[in-house]
């Protein structure tokens, strides 16, 4: 049986990855990492693949290449909201981070993978999937 001092050191390990993979996520959704294909980078897993909002799939290369023109990019734009973000320590170095969006009117539920393979390499997102949610009849 863990002591009270092991636990305590486990929770605050699960709650530092979690709160290293949600700076992240944040991060992605900031319009000056957006618009900048070596600022993304940085955040995104060589082995990067998204669902998008549309059902379509990603790649890091795609990704890279359209993100500067998505919205959310530009600094004058509409931007990111993210509501709810809530995390879960899968394994040491995966985290799995669910939320809702909301930009420009559009809402979408969101749910993202981020690993850390070692020290080196940081925290970087490694699948993200984007469900849109209907308005809601009024």
């Amino acid at each position: 049986m863990a002591s009270t001092s092991e636990s305590a050191s486990e929770s605050a390990s699960e709650s530092e990855q979690v709160s290293a993979a949600i700076a992240g996520e944040l991060a992605l959704m900031d319009p000056r990492v957006r618009s900048s294909r070596d600022l993304a980078r940085q955040w995104l897993d060589p082995e990067y693949v998204e669902v998008g909002a549309s059902g379509r799939r990603w790649t890091l290369r795609d990704i890279l290449a359209a993100l500067p023109d998505m919205a959310g990019s530009a600094d004058e734009g509409p931007h990111y909201e993210p509501v709810e973000m809530t995390g879960v320590l899968l394994a040491p170095g995966l985290v799995h981070l669910t939320y809702e969006t909301v930009l420009d009117g559009r809402h979408a539920r969101r749910s993202s993978l981020w690993r850390r393979r070692d020290a080196q390499s940081g925290w970087r997102m490694y699948y993200h999937q984007a469900t849109p949610v209907p308005p809601v009849a009024e």
